[in-house]
């Protein structure tokens, strides 16, 4: 009995061992989950949402040694990407507005790149007069002033949320920028992002609540039935 009862505990030990080591490399290299926790996105994700991210479309990176596997395809311009952030290294979400070598600027919030008015459905616009404090605006110009277009009067020239540029991105750097454009922290104010911080692109919206729904069972009585299984777009 002794035997058989070891014998079992050893078989489901290994059944164990592989499943975690199959969740790990699924987890490392295909696909992983992800939480929307502010606002920056609205209305195209929402607080609340839970989402599948496929890492291996733009390459997964091998941990350690942080290079990328080869990718279905290079990020592309409108893409929501998922990145390691500049600032902190905190995992965050936002749409790709520009490639290395685009040229961007915004206007009273309205975005140009490479000389032409974006049209952006997906864009969430309350306030395009919003003004930054100096001290986020002498954050931004920092940064700004060597990437300036040519021809640009850098002494005079003092950014704001919604009027800066023309900037242009630098090799191997992307351009993110949240939709929801009046209360997203993006590449407006750190940067440019590099093109190896990119770690996958959302593909399904597998559950959703409303925090502010909140009840005594909110992942029961507050699921927002109308997204789940949507696509981000």
């Amino acid at each position: 009995m002794t035997t058989r009862l070891m014998q079992g505990v050893w078989d489901w030990s290994k059944s164990i061992a592989v499943a975690l080591v199959i969740w790990l490399v699924l987890r490392t290299f295909v696909i992983e989950s992800f939480h929307i926790p502010s606002g920056s996105m609205e209305n195209t994700l929402l607080v609340g949402d839970f989402l599948f991210v496929t890492k291996a479309v733009y390459g997964a990176e091998v941990p350690l040694v942080h290079r990328h596997l080869p990718g279905f395809r290079q990020p592309r311009r409108g893409d929501i990407v998922v990145f390691r952030s500049v600032v902190d290294g905190a995992t965050i979400v936002k749409r790709l507005v520009g490639l290395s070598g685009d040229t961007l600027a915004m206007r009273g919030g309205h975005l140009f790149r490479n000389g032409i008015a974006l049209v952006e459905p997906y864009a969430l616009h309350v306030d395009s007069t919003r003004s930054e404090t100096p001290s986020e605006r002498a954050r931004m110009r920092a940064w700004q002033i060597p990437h300036l277009a040519l021809g640009q009067d850098t002494a005079a020239y003092v950014p704001d949320v919604e009027d800066w540029g023309p900037v242009v991105i630098p090799r191997d750097s992307v351009f993110v920028m949240g939709d929801n454009r009046d209360n997203s922290l993006d590449s407006r104010y750190w940067g440019p992002l590099p093109r190896r911080n990119i770690q996958g692109e959302p593909v399904l919206v597998y559950y959703s609540y409303d925090p502010d729904n909140w009840r005594t069972w909110p992942f029961l009585t507050a699921i927002r039935w109308s997204r789940l299984l949507a696509r981000p777009r």
